[in-house]
């Protein structure tokens, strides 16, 4: 079946807020076995909206919009396609009384009289909950055993929405069990990746494999149909084997809900290890990335943030010859970062960024985006080089993913107390 998405509002066009609706959505219905040939955006106009809505049932079995279901004058989309269709709507008191309360849980006595618009639903629908919100989605039969379905706007509310009761509607009809499993890769590109598993995409019928470059990771989602869960996933298990084959260690989870700060905690926690910070040009990047995992007070104690040369000498005991000689941004640089951090706090490991993140300083020499990485296990110390590409908060951003990536990997080769 071809579901066509419309994001609804001018923001949108206007790059006020990003759409990450779109992505959601796109990823997600891959994974039911959904085929997305378009994607519309469109402002806040009746008459464009209009001529949207038409086009999608022309060439689309399924029409989902998102946004515009608000309570302002330029929430337009119901109404919208209400006229499309040429139907009616009506108010529903149990609507009504779900929008009251959830404004008395928020606090508030009572909504504004816009808010009521909420309780308004085309003729024909079925009605979707909001768990999240107060505007109801909508899933609206249309002839030619076509679809419109609609959801609110804010991410927040979409996703709980889609989760709950879209997704398990839209799997049902396909009269088949979808499954998927996500290979998370670690240290290569996605042309790379992509490369690598040519000949398995070439091949591919039932499962299928798709690539997405996530922020310095690449991702395999392996998504397979079956007459019943148990049958979608037996036909996923042989490819997870050989793409685990062919990638190795550059694998790090195939959990879709676990991150690489998730797995790198998970693992000093298996080795009861502590893990100390110490860095440049990202700024304490990664000391947020670690903290931002749940429980991660058990491994990580400390991190410095050594944006200046004396700090580097004072905190960390970076000679002054390695500064002198070498630079700040050099290979013995990190690696005596590394080193010391981990002095310093008390701790078996230790990570360790220093580079050019630009839009200044550069040389010949060394150019922006050079970034040097230290790790230090139990005294030994690696050290790695890149040259990233991108603006400053890019070349800081991946350099925290090749840091956590770069400690995954030396850790997993410390054995397990």
């Amino acid at each position: 079946m071809i579901i066509e998405f419309i994001s609804v509002g001018t923001e949108i066009l206007l790059g006020s807020i990003t759409n990450t609706n779109a992505r959601y959505l796109a990823e997600e219905c891959a994974v039911l076995g959904l085929t997305n040939y378009f994607q519309v955006t469109v402002g806040d106009n009746e008459g464009r909206l209009s001529d949207a809505v038409r086009t999608a049932l022309e060439r689309s079995d399924i029409v989902l919009l998102s946004g515009g279901l608000g309570p302002t004058e330029d929430d337009i989309t119901r109404e919208t396609v209400a006229k499309v269709l040429g139907r009616e709507m009506k108010e529903v008191p149990e609507i009504h009384e779900q929008i009251q309360a959830y404004f008395e849980r928020m606090g508030a006595k009572r909504p504004s009289d816009n808010n009521w618009r909420q309780a308004m639903v085309i003729e024909g629908a079925e009605i979707v909950e909001n768990h999240n919100g107060t505007a109801p989605g909508m899933i609206i039969p249309v002839e030619g055993k076509k679809l419109i379905i609609l959801m609110p706007g804010p991410p927040e509310e979409l996703k709980m929405m889609f989760e709950e009761s879209i997704a398990p509607y839209l799997a049902g009809l396909n009269h088949q069990v979808i499954c998927s499993k996500t290979v998370k890769i670690c240290g290569m590109g996605e042309s790379r990746v992509a490369d690598a598993v040519s000949d398995l995409i070439d091949a591919q019928t039932n499962p299928t494999i798709a690539t997405y470059a996530k922020g310095g990771e690449v991702h395999l989602r392996i998504t397979a149909s079956g007459s019943d869960s148990k049958a979608a996933r037996k036909s996923i298990k042989p490819i997870v084997k050989e793409l685990k084959h062919r990638f190795g260690e550059k694998v790090y989870t195939t959990r879709e809900s676990e991150t690489l700060e998730q797995h790198v905690v998970g693992l000093l926690k298996r080795r009861k290890m502590t893990v100390a910070t110490a860095e440049s040009c990202t700024g304490g990047l990664i000391a947020s990335t670690i903290v931002n995992v749940p429980g991660a007070s058990e491994v990580f104690n400390e991190g410095y943030i050594t944006y200046s040369n004396e700090a580097k000498q004072k905190i960390l005991g970076v000679k002054k010859k390695t500064l002198k000689k070498d630079g700040a941004v050099s290979e013995n640089c990190a690696a005596e970062m590394a080193k010391g951090a981990a002095k310093a706090a008390g701790a078996r490991a230790a990570i360790s960024v220093t580079g050019i993140a630009g839009p200044d300083g550069g040389t010949e020499e060394k150019p922006v985006g050079l970034v040097y990485i230290g790790c230090c296990i139990d005294g030994k110390v690696w050290v790695e080089s890149y040259h990233m590409n991108g603006d400053r908060q890019k070349v800081r951003e991946i350099s925290v993913k090749k840091a956590l990536d770069m400690l995954r990997r030396h850790l997993n080769h410390v054995e397990q107390d």
